[in-house]
């Protein structure tokens, strides 16, 4: 959630499964903005949704062991994934699809059943993203038998780079675009930066009782552990898994808020820490990454400069 002493000009829809959310510095040219993000949205959706029979991912799952040359956005769409898995070592790792899908997260969240009787047997630890080959001169793709792909750790930030980017350029304005409390910032910001709400869920942060910071470039993500979550088998479980295992990390932070140079690496490293539990501290802040991660009991720890708690 975004909120601004300056008259800015945004709107709130639903999209990809979240709220998608657009704040610009021109308030006439909101409509316009508007537009062309519904566009990019329904363009990454078409692409990259594993929920939809239609899409391009799921063209690519039904051809699995062949080469399937793919669109220039979904090659972009593989390339961040697998960036974002090379450089985490494999905490985030886009081939944990199957084992997403096993706890129950099958369907857009909407629709999910919110208590699963049937138990489940983790999955065990993730094919690999290495096992994924592409010649990406040519954008032709394999995907093994078996491997089923989920780009969630990575796919909203990047659209969420990816749009704000695209408005920025066509529009000559500072623009905000936020998916489910991924932000991603372009063009000029706002005197004294794009101040953003720091909420445990995107949808009802509020200014008068959680931090907010200011950004000024690039992106900031959040991962939590707290609000997409449902039963399975007598458990709460979430939407993050560790590759490792299969089944969701143990225990330790609620939420995981990161800045980073896009909104993307700021994802990817919020999962990684997640996925990494007490060990996550120290690898933020070995890799300079300006983190504010919440305990399972509340506690809050902040790494690599993320600035103290100050009244709104």
């Amino acid at each position: 959630m975004t909120t601004a002493a300056e008259p800015l000009a945004s709107i709130r829809f639903r999209a990809l499964g979240t709220t998608a959310e657009l704040v610009v510095t021109e308030p006439d040219r909101l409509p316009i903005a508007t537009d062309l993000l519904r566009t990019e949205l329904r363009a990454v959706d078409e692409t990259c949704s594993r929920f939809r029979d239609d899409s391009e991912i799921a063209e690519l799952h039904r051809h699995a062991g062949s080469p399937v040359r793919v669109s220039p956005l979904l090659a972009e769409a593989l390339q961040v994934a697998l960036r974002a898995a090379e450089a985490t070592g494999g905490l985030v790792d886009p081939t944990v699809g199957q084992a997403v899908c096993d706890l129950g997260y099958d369907r857009d969240f909407s629709a999910i059943a919110r208590d699963l009787a049937a138990p489940v047997k983790p999955a065990g630890e993730a094919p690999g993203w290495w096992r994924i080959t592409a010649d990406w001169p040519r954008r032709e793709v394999v995907v093994p038998r078996g491997v089923r792909l989920d780009l969630g750790a990575t796919g909203k930030a990047w659209a969420a780079d990816r749009a704000s980017t695209v408005l920025a350029r066509e529009l000559g304005c500072g623009v905000l675009v936020g998916l489910g409390g991924d932000v991603a910032v372009a063009g000029r910001a706002p005197a004294g930066g794009w101040p953003v709400v720091v909420g445990e869920d995107h949808a009802a942060a509020d200014p008068l009782r959680d931090p907010v910071i200011a950004v000024a470039s690039g992106g900031l993500a959040t991962s939590s552990t707290v609000c997409r979550t449902w039963r399975r088998a007598g458990r709460t479980v979430h939407h993050i898994v560790d590759p490792r295992t299969g089944d969701i990390p143990d225990p330790c932070w609620r939420t995981v808020t990161v800045a980073a140079a896009t909104c993307a690496d700021a994802n990817t490293a919020s999962t990684a820490a997640v996925v990494l539990g007490e060990l996550a501290p120290a690898w933020l802040a070995e890799r300079r990454l300006p983190a504010r991660l919440v305990a399972s009991d509340g506690r809050v720890v902040r790494v690599a400069g993320w600035p103290e708690e100050a009244p709104a």
